[in-house]
């Protein structure tokens, strides 16, 4: 294929571009707060585990001293029956009974009030348990927006970057032989996004392979617009006064 040297060089700009676009298109998927969003997640399950545990246990304590406080009100009331029939009735019999239920239901009462206030002690220690989680929970979340803002953020700049990348690139290959383009685009799949290289100091920029002999005789032999390939890595070689052939 026959070309101008302007045009081949032309090419180089066009690859430039190329390569920009994979290194910017890499970016977004290696953004450090990607990584970072991870591991947040992981500590955001580790926490609602926590919180689930420590919800739970607070859940068990308070359905427990529901339950102490609903004894302790029967008991109450029954205390309070048992008084109000020693206090009306005449007859000494019943009045003994009812002095002796009663020294049972203080005792069972003061039983309760201590179990109860031994609950009470475990429900602020639940509580202050499930305060520290909850802080723990909203400092975690704070973390994860920024990351998420930060990782927005770095992908709006980097989807900007990308469609002007791709606009140069549409302007630049508008200005190559259509054909010649689609001998780039062929060799750039087939080289996987290495198409053209320059060739500077008889190496090609594209694998560092350095021509010698046969190869080296064919470049300086070859037409300046001739489309020459590296031998090695089959990228198109542009020559420029850098070539040193």
């Amino acid at each position: 294929m026959k070309a101008s040297p302007l045009q081949q060089k032309e090419l180089l700009r066009l690859q430039a571009l190329d390569i920009k676009v994979v290194q910017v298109t890499h970016q977004t998927s290696s953004l450090p707060q990607l990584s970072e969003l991870t591991l947040l997640q992981r500590e955001a399950d580790a926490v609602r585990a926590k919180m689930t545990r420590e919800g739970g246990a607070l859940d068990d304590v308070r359905t427990e001293l529901g339950r102490i406080e609903s004894d302790v009100a029967v008991v109450e009331k029954r205390i309070a029956r048992d008084t109000d029939r020693a206090q009306h009735t005449s007859s000494i019999k019943d009045v003994q009974a009812l002095e002796t239920e009663l020294t049972a239901l203080r005792k069972r009462l003061f039983d309760l009030e201590e179990i109860e206030i031994a609950v009470m002690e475990r429900l602020e220690e639940h509580e202050a348990s499930v305060a520290v989680v909850v802080a723990e929970r909203e400092a975690l979340a704070a973390r994860i927006l920024a990351a998420e803002t930060a990782r927005d953020e770095s992908l709006e700049d980097l989807d900007r970057q990308l469609g002007e990348l791709r606009r140069d690139r549409v302007t630049v290959a508008a200005t190559i032989d259509e054909e010649l383009v689609a001998l780039y685009e062929k060799r750039r799949v087939t080289g996987r996004g290495n198409a053209a290289a320059l060739l500077r100091a008889r190496t090609c920029n594209g694998c560092t392979m350095t021509l010698t002999g046969n190869d080296l005789a064919e470049v300086r032999q070859a037409a300046a617009d001739e489309v020459l390939f590296c031998p090695d890595c089959g990228a198109i070689l542009v020559r420029t006064d850098e070539s040193g052939i």
